[in-house]
């Protein structure tokens, strides 16, 4: 089952299928996303589509961009990753970054700008005149096989001395880098998300201009409308819910097209005759449809909020990342299942259901949904903690 077209957004994710569907095993294979693919993309405009209108985006809300990364991720699991990792990184520097850093990155390049990266804060950048001195390694770096600018997630001193917010806690930056100045250490030998290109890399005392650089945590938009009100944890959470609802959808219908087709050795009658079969496929495409609709409803609701004109606030930032480390958690037990189901045709390399079990089992290792968000989540719903950084 796929979500009718209802956008443009959708409509431009579908149009790539065939491409998606030719290059999901060359991808595999050159460890990063092939350049047929990368075009198509940018051809398609979705490589854009998320970015600010001043960057050439179409500023899409959260409805349709479940709708667009769910699509991608539904026809392959590297490219769903894509979909979550480079287009959003664009997008959030195109939104954060002052005048004269989006002038020189996005302006001049004619707001053609392709990032990925690590934004977790595993450097430190010392302050010099006119920006920073950025030294760090960072590892999974997604998409930056490919991307001509680099994301590296940095702590700022000063004088040896962090830089701290509040007195509590310290501030977290985000530095855009030329390719060319990066060191990459590769290390993307892995299990599944083969095709993502999520090299490690390296900075050393490289000089990153302040106008190059942006708070992690902002919510200040220097331009765009309100999704970029969210910043950039909840946009990257829903990303997260969408990749995984749309990896398990294209198990559950991968598996009811072979159930129906398929006789295993010494049975009579196929897959989809056997009452179990029937039983489990019914109870987990009803798993499926109650995480999708959790993930659309808090998401939506959330935005019709801040339309509203509300604050956003650390319980609605806690809704958010619940709904997408539940989706998570449900689309696993659906490919697990769907896994076991396939039979020996699930075993078979480079095959469909093959490869979501092994990206499905890759991309829910991220910290981003891990438990950690359930507990930092309980600590606010019990009145622990008035706030947390983690959600």
């Amino acid at each position: 089952m796929t979500a009718p077209v209802t956008s443009e957004g959708l409509q431009k994710a579908r149009s790539i299928e065939t491409i998606a569907l030719a290059e999901a095993g060359p991808s595999e294979k050159a460890r990063t996303l092939t350049q047929p693919l990368v075009d198509a993309l940018w051809d398609s405009g979705l490589m854009q589509y998320m970015n600010p209108a001043a960057a050439g985006g179409q500023e899409p809300g959260f409805a349709e961009l479940i709708d667009i990364w769910l699509e991608m991720a539904r026809q392959d699991g590297s490219l769903g990753w894509i979909g979550i990792a480079n287009i959003p990184s664009a997008s959030f520097a195109a939104a954060y970054l002052s005048d004269e850093g989006f002038e020189k990155i996005f302006t001049a390049n004619d707001h053609r700008v392709t990032m990925g990266g690590q934004f977790f804060p595993n450097g430190t950048g010392d302050t010099v005149e006119g920006g920073y001195q950025v030294t760090g390694a960072w590892q999974f770096g997604s998409g930056t096989g490919h991307s001509e600018y680099v994301c590296a997630g940095f702590l700022p001193m000063h004088n040896g001395e962090m830089v701290m917010l509040d007195g509590v806690m310290p501030k977290m930056m985000v530095a855009i880098v030329p390719r060319a100045q990066v060191d990459f250490t590769d290390g993307w030998h892995v299990q599944g998300l083969k095709g993502t290109g999520s090299y490690d890399y390296k900075l050393q005392q490289v000089f990153v201009p302040e106008s190059h650089t942006y708070p992690l945590m902002s919510r200040d938009a220097k331009r765009g409308g309100h999704m970029y009100q969210f910043g950039v944890m909840p946009l990257t959470a829903c990303g997260h819910a969408a990749w995984a609802l749309g990896v398990s959808r294209s198990a559950m219908d991968d598996v009811r097209a072979l159930a129906i087709e398929k006789t295993r050795m010494g049975e009579g009658s196929s897959i989809a005759d056997k009452l179990t079969f029937q039983r489990n496929l019914a109870h987990h495409e009803g798993m499926w449809r109650a995480a999708h609709a959790l993930v659309v409803n808090t998401f939506t609701g959330m935005e019709a909020r801040v339309l509203a004109g509300e604050e956003l606030s650390p319980s609605m930032r806690c809704d958010m990342r619940i709904a997408a480390t539940y989706a998570t958690e449900a689309s696993r037990e659906v490919v697990q299942w769907a896994h076991l189901a396939a039979g020996t045709t699930a075993i078979r390399e480079g095959g469909r259901l093959e490869r979501a079990f092994r990206d499905m089992y890759t991309g829910t290792q991220h910290a981003f949904i891990s438990e950690n968000t359930y507990t930092e989540a309980g600590k606010l719903m019990l009145g622990l903690v008035e706030d947390s950084s983690a959600l």
